[in-house]
């Protein structure tokens, strides 16, 4: 008796390594797209926040709002009037002056206090370019830094680092001081 007939062709195993290779980068080529797509977008987000949308600030000495008259002044530990405008520091939460306890009312006096002398202490630059955006109060919303030989010293990391603040953000994190 004969042999049933192939219904499918016989090739040769050179075109069978082929088609698996095809099919697995088939399989690969998508996640592949995604991580570049993923990393181009991690280096050019980046590479923006070291750019032209940071704005080196005059020097000046701030003052404590309140207290005097100064054109530029310290609200709390993360709002600064720069002239009529308000900024909101971004990083970092610092307590209120009206917590909900004596002990977090204490660190906002030290923090406004800390915040105030590192503005003091330099030049220094915010971001968000000549239009930033601004928080549900009208408050621009920018971040703080200072570059010098050392490198770079961010301000929501030293008022963190210091205790006398949250990096949670704003509007969210641990209930109490």
């Amino acid at each position: 008796m004969a042999p049933a007939p192939r219904t499918t062709p016989r090739f040769d195993a050179r075109w069978n390594d082929r088609r698996r290779r095809a099919a697995r980068w088939r399989g690969v080529r998508w996640w592949l797209l995604l991580g570049v797509l993923v990393a181009g977008a991690l280096v050019l987000g980046r590479w923006q926040g070291m750019g032209g949308d940071w704005q080196m600030q005059e020097p000046g000495r701030f003052a404590l709002c309140g207290e005097g008259r100064a054109a530029r002044c310290v609200v709390d530990g993360d709002t600064v009037m720069l002239g009529q405008r308000r900024v909101r520091l971004t990083g970092y939460d610092a307590p209120e002056f009206d917590g909900a306890c004596e002990a977090e009312r204490l660190l906002a006096r030290r923090a406004r206090l800390a915040l105030r002398d590192w503005l003091n202490r330099g030049p220094f630059a915010l971001d968000g370019g000549a239009d930033p955006p601004r928080d549900r109060y009208g408050r621009e919303l920018r971040a703080a830094r200072r570059t010098d030989a050392a490198g770079q010293e961010w301000l929501a990391d030293t008022m963190v680092e210091a205790g006398l603040a949250r990096s949670t953000g704003w509007g969210g994190g641990e209930p109490g001081w």
